[in-house]
C-alpha cells in the first residue's frame, strides 16, 4: 500500500472476544499474554501501554510501527476497540498479516512515520515503542503522529535509555565506557541495534514536549535483567524461531502471539529458560527511581483539548 495515500479508519464490526464496554485490564491478564516472554522489559512495556491506553471499545487506536503485531495481537485479546498497525518495513507487514491480519478489526498498512496516510484528528490513542531511537528526525516523526492524534488523545511512547544497565549488554557497556563506540548491526548489536540514538530522560522529554504534547506521566523500568539477556533473545532466539526449526510445542512457548498454546510444562526447555528468567525479573518494578540505570524510558503524552497560544 502507498504511504501517499489517505485511508479511512476501519469501521467496528461489534466482533471480540470481550463486551465490556470498559474492559478491566487485570496484572493477571497481562501476566497470561506475556508468559512466553524471555524479554523482561518487553512485559514492562506491555504493562505501560495498558496503563497508559485504555483500550476501551469505541476507541480507535494506532500503533506505529505495528512490527509483528504483538501489541495489536494483545489488544485484540482484551478488547473489541478498532485497531490500526502502520509499519514501513513490507517483509515486516506480511510477518503481522500472518500473525493478526485475520483478527476483526485490525487494519495493516504499510507506511511512513515521517507522512502518515491518515486524516487529521483520526486516532484516540497511538503506540510509538521502540520506533524513535530508529529515526533520524524524532521531532518530525512525532508531529505526525500528533496531527493524527485527536485532541486529548494520548501517545505512549517507550525507548531504550542511554543509561542501561551492564548486564543486559555487556559488550556495548563495555565499548561506551572504554571506547566511546558502540555496535550497531549483527547477533552482538544488543541495546543498539539498528538504531540512531539512545535515550537520556531530559533528551525525549524535551522532543515530546518540543511537538506540543503534555507530558502527564515518565517511567523508568527493568533494571535487573540476566546476563546477556539482549543478544541471547534477539541475536539468538528470535532468529532460531523465526527459522521454524524449533519444534511446536517449544515454539508456541516462546513465540508472543500463541500465550494461549503454551501449556507451561515445566518439561519444555523453553519453560524452564523462562522460569529462570523470570527468577532474574522478580524485583524489577514498574518505575525504578531517577538515579538507576534502566533498560527504558517511558513518557504518557497528551494531546491538548485546545491548542494553546
Amino acid at each position: 500500500m502507498n504511504s501517499s495515500s489517505t485511508h479511512t479508519p476501519p469501521n467496528h464490526n461489534g466482533a471480540s472476544v470481550r463486551q465490556a464496554d470498559k474492559p478491566a485490564i487485570t496484572p493477571e491478564m497481562i501476566a497470561y499474554m506475556t508468559r512466553n516472554e524471555a524479554d523482561m522489559a518487553f512485559k514492562k512495556r506491555v504493562q505501560t501501554i495498558f496503563d497508559w491506553i485504555e483500550p476501551t471499545d469505541d476507541k480507535l487506536i494506532l500503533d506505529i510501527p505495528c512490527g509483528r503485531g504483538f501489541y495489536l495481537n494483545m489488544i485484540r485479546h482484551v478488547s473489541r476497540c478498532r485497531l490500526v498497525g502502520a509499519e514501513l518495513d513490507w517483509d515486516v507487514i506480511l510477518k503481522a498479516k500472518a500473525n493478526v491480519g485475520h483478527l476483526p478489526d485490525v487494519a495493516l498498512n504499510n507506511a511512513n512515520i515521517y507522512a502518515l496516510p491518515y486524516k487529521d484528528n483520526s486516532f484516540d490513542a497511538a503506540i510509538l515503542s521502540e520506533i524513535l531511537e530508529h529515526v533520524d528526525d524524532d521531532v518530525s516523526a512525532l508531529k505526525e503522529v500528533y496531527r493524527v492524534l485527536k485532541p486529548g488523545g494520548v501517545v505512549a511512547i517507550t525507548v531504550p535509555n542511554a543509561d542501561y544497565p551492564f548486564l543486559w549488554d555487556p559488550i556495548n557497556r563495555t565499548l561506551e565506557s572504554l571506547f566511546r563506540t558502540h555496535i550497531s548491526h549483527g547477533m552482538f548489536a544488543g541495546i543498539w541495534a539498528n538504531h540512531v540514538r539512545l535515550y537520556w530522560r531530559d533528551d525525549l522529554r524535551a522532543a515530546v514536549l518540543n511537538v506540543g504534547f503534555e507530558v502527564e506521566e515518565e517511567r523508568s523500568f527493568t533494571h535487573y535483567s540476566f546476563p546477556f539477556i539482549h543478544n541471547l533473545v534477539y541475536g539468538i532466539g528470535k532468529p532460531l524461531l523465526e527459522s521454524g526449526m524449533l519444534p511446536e510445542t517449544m515454539a508456541n512457548a516462546a513465540d508472543r502471539t500463541t500465550f494461549d498454546k503454551n501449556d507451561g510444562s515445566l518439561l519444555n526447555p523453553i519453560n524452564l529458560g523462562l522460569k529462570v528468567l523470570n527468577f532474574f525479573d522478580r524485583k524489577n518494578v514498574i518505575n525504578e527511581t531517577p538515579d538507576r540505570a534502566t533498560v527504558n524510558l517511558a513518557i504518557k503524552g497528551r494531546k491538548p483539548e485546545q491548542p494553546h497560544d
